[in-house]
């Protein structure tokens, strides 16, 4: 049920219960498991638009994190017999097993169509047989979630030892494969919680720093905004997704809502710096706002080819730079993690040379 009063009546998958949440759609064919299992995607129903998923059923070496982050699962069809070498459970279990409330058999193409005609808005999966008119009542009554980087950040820092640059990875709802990204260049890598002070950041004399993606509203972070804007100029930063609006915010610009956000693993993405068009995953429902960037210090980098939206800024001046979409992917195309090695030329840069283990 959305909160205009849509209903779609379909079969429970997963969990029994309620589930409350944004509604958002991804438009992926495959990757389920990585969508439930991202932080960015907490507090949200997401509503697959392939119409089968699940047929290869679930892998605990395909999560991008230790839990699903998802409040609900929406499927058109979750396949009953997968089949792959890996696979250790179905999509059913597996929902089953960590309490995820979900729904099968609905028109999604229909719940797709109206949530791009009228924009993202609130929603519940439910098993009660409640009345239309309660059920309503309890949706209006839901508070809008807040500051949701605060329930998926680390609570400690941790440190994965490498042999070359140290960096430190803000964790606004990290996805393994970053770590696994930065870690594979040779990274001395410190995870951070989000709300680390400067002082706490530099504690660890890092070379490098990276803002992770995470779920909810940029503006709700004004604490962590200004402890990048106090960075700037200290230490090389890169930031995805989430961290690309904060540094933007850091910097002076504004970020807004998209009417329905990009969610998905085929959008197509042009660097500006040499036209070349990269297919990229992407995640998010709010975007820098292309005409605060007048008075700021940042240069666009990249722009979406669908809707001409802010995907890339750079600093002018300072060693600090920020995608829109995910170059770890996971799931979705590696075609940009090239990213990953800017980052690291800009920190041996900084450095006066290259790193050698």
């Amino acid at each position: 049920m959305l909160e205009d009063g849509t209903e779609f009546v379909g079969k429970s998958v997963g969990s029994e219960g309620t589930a409350l949440g944004e509604v958002v759609f991804n438009t992926g064919m495959t990757g389920y498991q990585e969508v439930l299992t991202d932080p960015s995607y907490c507090g949200q129903i997401v509503t697959m638009t392939y119409p089968l998923i699940g047929n290869y059923g679930v892998s605990v070496n395909d999560s991008e994190s230790l839990r699903p982050w998802a409040s609900g699962f929406v499927v058109r069809e979750a396949a009953t017999h997968p089949s792959h070498h890996q696979m250790q459970m179905t999509l059913d279990a597996y929902l089953k097993e960590h309490h995820v409330v979900g729904i099968e058999g609905i028109d999604t193409r229909q719940l797709t169509r109206t949530l791009r005609k009228h924009g993202t808005m609130r929603g519940m999966i439910t098993t009660s047989d409640e009345s239309t008119r309660d059920l309503l009542l309890q949706l209006s009554e839901t508070a809008t979630l807040r500051d949701q980087v605060a329930q998926v950040t680390t609570d400690t820092p941790y440190r994965i030892p490498g042999p070359l640059r140290r960096v430190v990875l803000l964790d606004l709802g990290v996805k393994m494969n970053t770590v696994r990204s930065l870690t594979a260049r040779g990274c001395d890598l410190i995870v951070m919680p989000a709300y680390s002070s400067r002082e706490e950041i530099l504690a660890w004399q890092p070379e490098g720093l990276m803002m992770s993606n995470g779920p909810g509203d940029p503006a709700d972070l004004g604490v962590i905004v200004e402890t990048i804007r106090s960075l700037l100029g200290v230490i090389p930063i890169f930031g995805i997704c989430m961290g690309h609006q904060l540094l933007s915010l850091a910097c002076g610009a504004k970020t807004e809502k998209l009417r329905f956000g990009h969610r998905g693993v085929n959008h197509p993405v042009r660097d500006l710096r040499d036209q070349r068009v990269y297919i990229t995953s992407q995640n998010h429902g709010y975007v820098v706002a292309d005409e605060s960037l007048g008075d700021s210090p940042l240069d666009v980098t990249h722009v979406n080819q669908n809707d001409g939206s802010i995907e890339g800024v750079t600093h002018r001046e300072l060693r600090a730079f920020s995608v829109q979409f995910h170059p770890e992917a996971k799931p979705g195309p590696d075609d940009s993690e090239y990213l990953f090695d800017e980052f690291m030329k800009m920190i041996d840069e900084q450095r006066g040379g290259a790193a050698h283990a």
